[in-house]
C-alpha cells in the first residue's frame, strides 16, 4: 500500500507557491515579511503588557493612528522610532540581528 503525503512543510509551499530561494519573487515576498513581521511583533507585545495603541503611544510620544499603521503593516517604522515605542512604551529592550547568507 503506497502511504500519501499529506503534509507540507513551509518551505516546500514556499517553494510551490511563491518559488524557490533566491528567485525575484520569493525575495520580495521575504522581505515583505520581515517588515510584517515588526508589526505583528509589536502588537502582540502590546498586548502582553495589556495597553490598548492609544496607552502604547501616550507613552512613547507618538499617536495611535502611528502604532496603528505600523501593527498592520500600513507605516514602516525607522529604527530608532521602533526603539523609543519598546523602551519607553513597552518597557522592553530592542534586540536587532544580522544574518549572513
Amino acid at each position: 500500500m503506497q502511504k500519501i503525503k499529506t503534509t507540507t512543510s513551509l518551505s516546500e509551499f514556499k517553494d510551490k507557491h511563491i518559488g524557490k530561494d533566491g528567485t525575484a519573487n520569493r525575495k520580495q515576498h521575504d522581505e515583505g515579511y520581515q517588515t510584517f513581521k515588526i508589526g505583528v511583533l509589536l502588537q502582540t507585545a502590546r498586548q502582553e503588557k495589556g495597553l490598548t495603541q492609544e496607552e502604547l503611544a501616550v507613552k512613547c510620544g507618538t499617536t495611535k493612528s502611528y502604532i496603528s499603521k505600523i501593527e498592520n503593516d500600513i507605516k514602516e517604522v525607522r529604527i530608532s522610532t521602533l526603539q523609543k515605542i519598546v523602551e519607553l512604551g513597552l518597557g522592553g529592550k530592542l534586540n536587532l540581528s544580522i544574518k549572513l547568507d
